[in-house]
């Protein structure tokens, strides 16, 4: 027998502590001291970094506690979870103790509320109170809800209200600020954030995730056709742009070129441009200018090919591309490095500086070889995140701003009319009171009671 009531002694604990508003405080400053801590520890970098700052056990305790990725942490996210049940709960219970307000269908006027309030205005008129209530309660309907009316000795009150839907105004905003956890709880949780390079003409279906560097494989693949990008005058970069291809069993299934802030979207994962950068060139255009007849004959190679010069001069390969080459102890930069094989002769090496076009002139050989065109590739850095919860934090956006506007620029206004016979004149006083917004309430008594005045 005492099973049911200790059930529901639990349920009640549950309850006020849920809705506790001290709670609401705990909460609120936990969540703000570990924003802080979360700002003060650089979030998602490289573990050799932590080790670096703060040493060995520090760096096992902080990865304990989760707070070198404190927003995918669990107790973060249980935060996040009270504050959204303490805020609904404590919803549910002001809803509650105000349903007689804000529920009831024929509200309750009392005429005492309404006496000796200071936001009044009054006047004579001279027709007597049965005419008036007609003509009061035809045009007071259709400015107000709820009107009412009733009788006495020396005339009538008449009631009526305006705005009692704004009372929910402020449950709006407790409800996008629930909206606005629930979707940043959800984008934690089923959502990812990664990174991939892709060089030109290549595609990936795998990414990195930050958070945790595990790879994640995507459910199409990505292929980058094109990488283009343009400067100022100064040398910083104008303006980047891929041409991406989505791919679904080798076939492209969307096509976009995407640059800083227009990204591509499909299957809910946001693919933006991130970054950019060059790659080892594979090819370039070299000439083979001859000694003796002074043609000039210019071929595309690749590393690794190799070809025979006309006029009999031999074959050249093409072997690689070395950053920041020597020459007899000389930095020469970026040059490609090649095979000569004249005829009946040993193989020699060739070193093609780029920046360097005469540079071979000085091996004085039958032949002079220079990089005509180097063909740098670029590979460009994509962004790729998902975050289902979205689209519940652009609709808690929207009910926010919303509910702030309802909450603090409209009211809920009741208004009293009471007629009262005088002599040969009847004494007209307009009234009302409101939960916010006073002046509103004062420019509303002075038009209706200039409108009662022209009443015909």
């Amino acid at each position: 027998m005492t099973a049911p009531s200790t059930s529901n002694g639990l349920l009640e604990a549950i309850w006020n502590l849920l809705s506790s508003i001290r709670l609401t405080l705990v909460l609120l400053l936990s969540l703000a001291t570990t924003s802080i801590i979360g700002t003060l520890i650089p979030q998602n970098s490289d573990p050799a970094a932590y080790l670096a700052a703060f040493g060995e056990p520090l760096f096992r305790f902080f990865s304990v506690l989760g707070l070198f990725d404190m927003y995918h942490s669990w107790w973060f996210q249980v935060m996040m979870v009270l504050l959204s049940a303490n805020i609904m709960v404590c919803s549910a219970d002001r809803i509650s103790s105000q349903r007689s307000i804000l529920f009831v269908r024929r509200p309750r006027f009392q005429a005492a509320r309404f006496r000796n309030l200071p936001d009044r205005a009054e006047f004579d008129d001279e027709r007597p109170p049965e005419t008036l209530r007609s003509l009061y309660e035809s045009y007071l309907s259709r400015k107000s809800r709820a009107v009412q009316a009733e009788a006495d000795d020396a005339g009538f009150r008449m009631f009526g209200e305006t705005g009692r839907w704004t009372r929910f105004g402020v449950y709006t905003v407790h409800l996008s600020v629930v909206l606005l956890l629930v979707g940043g709880l959800i984008g934690s949780i089923f959502g990812f954030d990664g990174f991939v390079t892709i060089p030109e003409g290549e595609s990936v279906q795998q990414i990195t995730l930050r958070n945790s560097g595990e790879r994640l494989r995507l459910p199409f693949a990505i292929r980058c056709d094109d990488f283009d990008v343009s400067f100022y005058e100064t040398g910083a970069p104008k303006e980047f742009r891929s041409s991406l291809s989505l791919l679904e069993n080798g076939r492209p299934v969307q096509q976009k070129d995407i640059i800083v802030n227009d990204p591509l979207r499909y299957q809910g994962i946001s693919i933006f441009q991130s970054s950019y950068g060059s790659l080892p060139s594979n090819e370039a255009v070299l000439s083979f200018t001859s000694r003796n007849t002074g043609m000039v004959y210019t071929k595309d190679m690749k590393i690794g090919q190799e070809i025979a010069i006309p006029e009999n001069l031999g074959t050249f390969a093409l072997t690689e591309l070395r950053r920041q080459a020597q020459f007899r102890g000389h930095p020469v930069g970026d040059a490609f490095i090649g095979r000569l094989t004249p005829p009946d002769r040993l193989p020699e090496e060739v070193i093609l500086p780029i920046r360097f076009p005469t540079f071979d002139k000085m091996r004085r050989g039958e032949v002079v070889i220079a990089v005509d065109q180097f063909k740098e590739r670029y590979y460009t850095g994509l962004q790729v995140n998902k975050d289902p919860g979205v689209d519940l934090v652009y609709i808690g956006f929207i009910l926010m701003i919303v509910g702030c506007f309802v909450t603090f620029f409209t009211s809920h206004q009741q208004v009293c009319i009471e007629a009262t016979r005088r002599g040969a004149v009847t004494r007209v006083t307009v009234c009302g009171t409101a939960n916010k917004n006073k002046a509103a309430l004062e420019r509303r008594i002075q038009r209706l009671s200039g409108a009662l005045k022209e009443l015909k």
